[in-house]
């Protein structure tokens, strides 16, 4: 009989929390997610661009875009660039929420980073890169987008 009325009250302590929690709070299941892989890509568009530029010289050394994909309500940043660099690609949202994503020198210098979700709110990207990593003429790089309010 105890262990029944622990289990009606854990149910009912759980059906109120969940109806109770916002819906920005509940987690999406684009966040964070290769664009790829998701299909979102399929439906999306370049809606600002940039110049990753290297630090010494400051001469262009590649092109940043922001996409968004508008049957998932996402944002994501892609770059391309020589392909020996190394970097991180950010991505913002105005609601406060961002992604980092580290990529590797390969893929013939085309990388992109993960989305987030951003319906009704601004996005924007970063990207900061480096060739020559370990040794001693590290150069770097880096660049960014305009932002992109829905």
């Amino acid at each position: 009989m105890q262990l029944r009325v622990v289990a009606i009250t854990v149910a009912a302590m759980t059906a109120v929390l969940s109806a109770g929690a916002p819906a920005h709070a509940q987690a999406n299941t684009y966040d964070h997610q290769d664009p790829a892989e998701s299909g979102c890509w399929n439906s999306a568009q370049v809606v600002r661009t940039g110049t990753l530029v290297r630090h010494r010289g400051r001469s262009a050394v590649g092109r940043i875009n922001l996409w968004w994909s508008p049957r998932c309500k996402t944002n994501w940043v892609e770059i391309t660039t020589d392909s020996k660099v190394s970097g991180t690609i950010y991505l913002y949202t105005g609601d406060r929420r961002r992604d980092a994503y580290d990529f590797k020198p390969g893929n013939n210098g085309r990388h992109w980073g993960n989305m987030l979700r951003a319906p009704r709110t601004c996005a924007w990207g970063r990207v900061t890169v480096e060739w020559n990593a370990g040794r001693r003429n590290v150069q770097t790089g880096s660049g960014g987008t305009g932002k992109a309010c829905g």
